[in-house]
């Protein structure tokens, strides 16, 4: 990782912190400026500091960097430093999931992956395990989510474990097939501004975010998949005697 994205992903780290903390403070501006300000500035600030680190998804300590972060949350949790905890799992997330895109051989596995995940998701937010956590067991929910606060409110919007997770997946994915990172990037944070406002304006309590990942990845790299997915070379048979 370059001096100046480690130095602006720090600076940037910084600001969030200072919002993190201060957010309840703040006036209160009403419903709709809040989904702008959390889809328009907080969305796109909190998930650049993944876009500035990168160029650190081949380190070959991910998954030691990641169980380290995990229990570094567990730790912050415990002792009430939710804002650190909060950034901790969003660091734990990053690593497994770039750890785990170390396992898809080709780019064929990444796309398969993003057009099943959609329907689990789905499934798990309206009838599975996730709905079975935010009805119940909202603290659990709170300890498996990050969290972005709401301007003047004790109240914040959620995004699981899983979520950041594919969200760094796909990002990564991008970055080493070859495909269009920074639109990557855009859409994939336009797709989930785009679950929150309708969250909001159908007044739900949630909704399902991986079918937004998902097409935040597909979307932006259309042509580019279908290129590489055409002409993935043939299988090589046993040669004729």
């Amino acid at each position: 990782m370059g001096r100046a994205p480690a130095l602006l992903g720090l600076g940037l780290f910084g600001l969030l912190v200072g919002y993190y903390e201060t957010s309840e403070h703040w006036p209160r501006i009403g419903v709709w400026w809040d989904v702008a300000w959390i889809t328009l500035v907080l969305l796109p600030a909190v998930f650049a500091l993944v876009l500035l680190a990168l160029p650190l998804r081949t380190r070959p300590w991910l998954p030691i960097a990641g169980l380290a972060l995990v229990a570094l949350a567990v730790v912050l949790t415990v002792v009430h430093a939710d804002v650190f905890a909060n950034f901790a799992r969003l660091g734990a997330t990053t690593c497994f999931g770039w750890w785990f895109l170390e396992w898809f051989e080709e780019i064929s596995w990444v796309v398969l992956v993003a057009v099943i995940i959609p329907w689990i998701d789905a499934y798990s937010v309206w009838r599975g395990p996730t709905k079975q956590i935010v009805t119940h067991h909202e603290q659990v929910f709170t300890w498996l989510s990050f969290a972005f606060p709401v301007w003047g409110e004790h109240a914040a919007a959620n995004l699981g474990v899983p979520d950041m997770l594919f969200f760094a997946l796909f990002l990564g994915a991008a970055d080493r097939f070859g495909l269009r990172v920074l639109a990557t990037y855009a859409c994939l944070v336009a797709a989930l501004g785009g679950t929150i406002a309708i969250t909001v304006w159908l007044d739900l309590s949630g909704l399902p975010a991986l079918p937004a990942i998902s097409l935040g990845f597909l979307v932006p790299n259309a042509d580019l998949l279908w290129r590489q997915l055409r002409t993935r070379p043939a299988a090589t048979g046993p040669a004729e005697p």
